[in-house]
């Protein structure tokens, strides 16, 4: 029998290729998923709390539907909406004093869940007490509010950041859901792709003189399209690099860019700005297959939004065809699917912080896993404030 051989120029074609799957141990984050565990042992930012108000609001995070609010006190609340009497949304409840009213029979629940009131009931319900509305604990901090949703008996402390504690004179904290540093702007905030594709981005130097300025042009500084030198690092909580380049003008310059966990983005100005990063940033996990990116950071009274660079044309107004053109972080990683499929990919030594932030998110979900309290969670109040080590740092070489 004769074997008939495939032509050389046809091996490799997509045909019979096995289906490809992603990581669920590393990206999904629902209740009871192994990285949805890891991430309730942390404080949240779920909303900005100027926009908490007396009307609720529908908050998906971690893959859970919740409703935010303030009561006529003032004291936030995040509460299941589901009503515990018979279901009714709590979203089309009423905010009082003491909390938040069910429409449907007028069940009063408290910003932590007690039922205070059951109108239809003998003396407003003689067995009110006993009925919880399933509820998150949460704070206020730097004008965002923060929920922490892992076990009661886990709860660390929420963390304050160096960076954002003094403000001085003429300055101000802005904080913001913004898509921008994400590739979107300020009018888009729900990013539609897995979490991680976001946060391991800021662990990826070299898509910065490609994507952002070789294929695109120009989208931050001509400087960013020098090649640079990295190194990379593990930390206590997460991974840090350095990306050295001498430029062209003979200046040299280190780049520190720093994630932690859960999902911490530290970022140096993208306009190679001399000094520390003057913010945090929060990839907020909404679902499995969604997003929302949350900044703090000091910017000067006059202005009203963060830092953009004057090249970029802002992302909802731009067509079609011109991000085919000029694509940015928004293409690249939205690009890969609602979930990338990491059986499908060939990673290079360019990656290799990719890599060790995928490691290291391992080996955090595992310790979690053994009943360890995974890196960054913070019990001990002598180790609350949290130092920001990224910014852009010019050598000096006038005494070389």
């Amino acid at each position: 029998m004769n074997v008939i051989e495939k032509p050389i120029h046809l091996f490799g074609t997509a045909y019979g290729r096995k289906p490809a799957t992603h990581d669920a141990v590393l990206t999904e984050v629902g209740p009871g998923t192994p990285c949805g565990e890891f991430m309730r042992r942390y404080w949240h930012p779920v909303g900005l709390s100027e926009r908490v108000t007396d009307r609720p609001e529908r908050v998906r995070i971690l893959g859970e539907d919740l409703i935010l609010f303030r009561d006529r006190k003032g004291r936030p609340g995040l509460l299941y909406p589901r009503c515990a009497h018979r279901g009714t949304d709590l979203y089309f409840g009423r905010i009082e004093d003491e909390g938040i009213r069910c429409c449907y029979h007028g069940w009063l629940f408290s910003v932590d869940g007690q039922c205070l009131d059951q109108p239809c009931e003998k003396n407003g319900g003689e067995h009110r007490d006993r009925i919880r509305q399933p509820w998150y604990a949460v704070q206020e901090r730097y004008g965002i509010v923060w929920a922490y949703m892992g076990p009661p008996d886990k709860m660390p402390l929420l963390p304050r950041w160096d960076i954002l504690e003094d403000v001085a004179p003429g300055m101000k904290l802005h904080v913001t859901h913004s898509s921008l540093y994400a590739g979107g702007d300020d009018d888009v905030e729900l990013v539609p792709c897995n979490w991680l594709q976001e946060w391991e981005n800021v662990m990826d130097p070299f898509h910065i003189p490609v994507l952002h300025t070789t294929f695109s042009g120009v989208q931050f500084v001509p400087e960013m399209g020098v090649m640079p030198e990295v190194h990379w690092e593990y930390t206590d909580t997460g991974v840090r690099y350095t990306a050295y380049r001498r430029l062209d003008d003979g200046r040299e310059v280190d780049r520190v860019t720093a994630a932690m966990f859960p999902y911490v983005r530290m970022v140096p100005n993208v306009q190679l700005k001399h000094g520390a990063a003057s913010g945090v940033g929060w990839v907020v996990p909404v679902d499995d297959t969604s997003l929302r990116l949350c900044f703090a950071m000091k910017i000067p009274e006059s202005e009203n939004s963060l830092p953009r660079s004057p090249n970029l044309r802002p992302w909802s107004k731009m067509t079609e065809a011109e991000r085919q053109r000029y694509p940015g972080d928004w293409e690249a990683q939205v690009g890969q699917g609602p979930i990338t499929l990491h059986g499908e990919e060939h990673l290079a030594t360019s990656d290799k912080g990719v890599g060790m932030l995928r490691r290291t998110l391992l080996q955090q979900i595992k310790a979690v896993q053994q009943g360890q309290d995974p890196a960054g969670v913070i019990f001990d109040p002598a180790q609350e404030l949290v130092r920001v080590e990224a910014g852009n740092f010019f050598r000096d070489t006038a005494t070389r």
